[in-house]
């Protein structure tokens, strides 16, 4: 039966999207299939930065160190590398405009420049090594690539065409973008030229293929995304005021996730604008560093993959920092151990911790469980979002299985991107005829309508929220003269939740290959985190095993040599 809880948002969220309310919704029709979209949305992110910031023009939004922002002040910096990249570089709408560095302030302003002058926002992972840098802007034909020093570095030598414009971290915008900096009018043209059908982003994501994919969108869904996370903060404001709680102070996030991944970019960053957010950035995750930060700025909302809200709450110095202010401590990007869930409510008695099940092709949404009712179905990602979300469990064929059954998770909505750039095939292969969304996640839905994912059709690992191919890894593997098979596979680990792992057997007689300079082979040639630790690397001495397809038998091969590591 829906819980109480269930029930006061479900009637919220009908209040809110009745015609003439804020968040009304409207059918549209997307390749004959009619689905609800917000009927007061902004046709592009350029409207909606204008609009936003100049509401909210006086408050606070952006602190980076020493560096603090208003929103106002945040979009006149973002015109003044619009008119830039125009003006200096020749952008012209839908160019792709890559952008790989760290999380900053000016990384935020080369977003909404690049948005504002008509480009789309290709953002490079900021993990990836040279030559998978090179690799993305080549798939997505960047000519320009706006970088820090660090990434810059590493493209050196590696083979693309792209421009590239060297930005810095920790100084005023004027000083650190300069070369992509003028005054102009180019934003405010932009508004006139832009609508809901233009190209807005392109995102990476590990697909079961082994190199990453370039997903885009149009403006019209990731404006959908983002309306769709404000309806459910909507919702939370009015339920949490319909329980006497205080809500006036500002909201206030600590971003301790990559803003070049869709949970840093819609849901925390694009959210903001809507609902005056404030956010407060760090270069890098360290779990003592957050609390000092979510102290001294009040933070109200804290969001990372599930190992970091674990860290916080299992902290040793924990007690030595005032979090009171925080009452939500979200996970997303990928599964939360459900002891987790335990610990982080004893730790913060006053706050819940929360769950979010998006993916890069639906633009973040998709799912959430909250407060009680995670507490009470910690192993769910809960229910679907409302209003835009049509979830479905479909087979093959795209029908739909019973409830309780375990099929393939599927996800109808505005907010779904458009297809995988430059692969008609993939993006074939991605959507249903009734275009549903194949997430490639096996789960199942219970008489509640709560999503319990048990699997993955994918081959891929999830280590700390980052994607990465079983494939991929093989690849790299068979790139070294000496081994003649190999296997990738993930291991559980409480800290990251999966790490990868792997088995290889060498070419009759090569040279005997130590689990250690297998190690140091592949961190020259793929980016650290997707290297498996030496302690996780097995050398087979006979071939291994295969199935009646010949294929390796992955399942076999990570019981035989990780068994212990599994049980534990």
């Amino acid at each position: 039966m829906p819980t109480e809880l269930d029930n006061a948002l479900e009637h919220i969220i009908s209040e809110l999207t009745k015609e003439g309310q804020p968040f009304e919704t409207a059918p549209y029709e997307k390749d004959g299939v009619a689905i609800p979209a917000f009927k007061n949305a902004p046709p592009t992110l350029a409207h909606y930065f204008a609009h936003f910031c100049n509401e909210n023009k006086d408050i606070e939004f952006l602190v980076d160190g020493s560096l603090r922002i208003t929103f106002g002040e945040t979009w006149s910096a973002a015109s003044c590398v619009a008119h830039g990249l125009v003006s200096k570089h020749g952008v012209k709408k839908g160019d792709r405009i890559g952008i790989a560095a760290r999380n900053s302030i000016n990384w935020v302003i080369a977003y909404m420049g690049v948005v504002m002058a008509g480009g789309c926002a290709t953002l490079l992972n900021g993990f990836w090594s040279g030559e998978e840098l090179a690799y993305g802007i080549r798939l997505a034909e960047c000519d320009l690539v706006l970088a820090d020093a660090g990434r810059a570095k590493r493209l050196q030598g590696t083979e693309h065409s792209a421009k590239i414009v060297l930005f810095e971290h920790d100084v005023e915008p004027s000083i650190g973008l300069s070369d992509l900096w003028e005054q102009g009018d180019t934003a405010m043209k932009m508004l006139d030229q832009l609508g809901p059908d233009d190209l807005a982003t392109i995102l990476y994501t590990s697909g079961s293929t082994g190199q990453s994919k370039g997903a885009y969108s149009d403006h019209r869904g990731v404006v959908s995304g983002v309306f769709n996370y404000i309806s459910q903060s909507a919702m939370a404001k009015v339920l949490l005021e319909s329980r006497g709680e205080d809500v006036s102070a500002q909201p206030c996030a600590l971003i301790a996730v990559p803003l070049f991944h869709v949970t840093g970019e819609v849901p925390v960053f694009l959210q903001s604008f809507g609902i005056a957010r404030k956010l407060v950035l760090m270069p890098k995750w360290d779990a003592g560093d957050a609390m000092k930060l979510m102290e001294a700025e009040s933070v109200t909302y804290f969001v990372g993959v599930p190992l970091m809200s674990y860290e916080i709450a299992t902290h040793p110095n924990r007690d030595e920092f005032d979090l009171s202010s925080c009452k939500s401590f979200a996970a997303g990007g990928a599964p939360r151990p459900v002891d987790h869930v335990t610990k982080i409510k004893n730790a913060f008695p006053e706050a819940f911790p929360l769950l979010g099940y998006g993916l890069t092709e639906t633009n973040a949404v998709g799912c959430g469980n909250f407060n009680e009712n995670y507490l009470a179905k910690p192993g769910s990602t809960g229910r679907a979002s409302v209003p835009l979300v049509d979830l479905a469990i479909l087979d093959n064929d795209g029908n739909p299985r019973p409830q309780g059954e375990i099929d393939e998770v599927c996800i109808r909505s505005v907010a779904n991107f458009l297809g995988y750039w430059k692969n008609e095939e993939a993006t074939k292969a991605a959507f249903t005829k009734d275009q549903y969304f194949r997430t490639g996640d096996l789960g199942y839905l219970d008489e509640d309508g709560y999503l319990f994912i048990v699997d993955r059709k994918k081959d891929i690992i999830i280590r700390g929220g980052e994607n990465i191919s079983c494939i991929e890894v093989e690849e790299a593997i068979y790139g070294h003269d000496s081994i003649a098979e190999c296997s990738c596979f993930g291991l559980p680990d409480e800290r990251m939740g999966e790490v990868p792992a792997a088995v290889f057997y060498l070419k009759e007689g090569a040279e005997v290959l130590s689990e250690d300079t297998l190690r140091d082979y592949l961190l020259s040639r793929i980016a650290p985190f997707k290297v498996p630790l030496a302690n996780h690397i097995w050398i087979s001495k006979k071939p291994l095993p295969r199935l009646g397809t010949q294929k390796i038998d992955k399942r076999t091969v990570r019981t035989m040599f990780a068994a212990d590591l599994i049980k534990a």
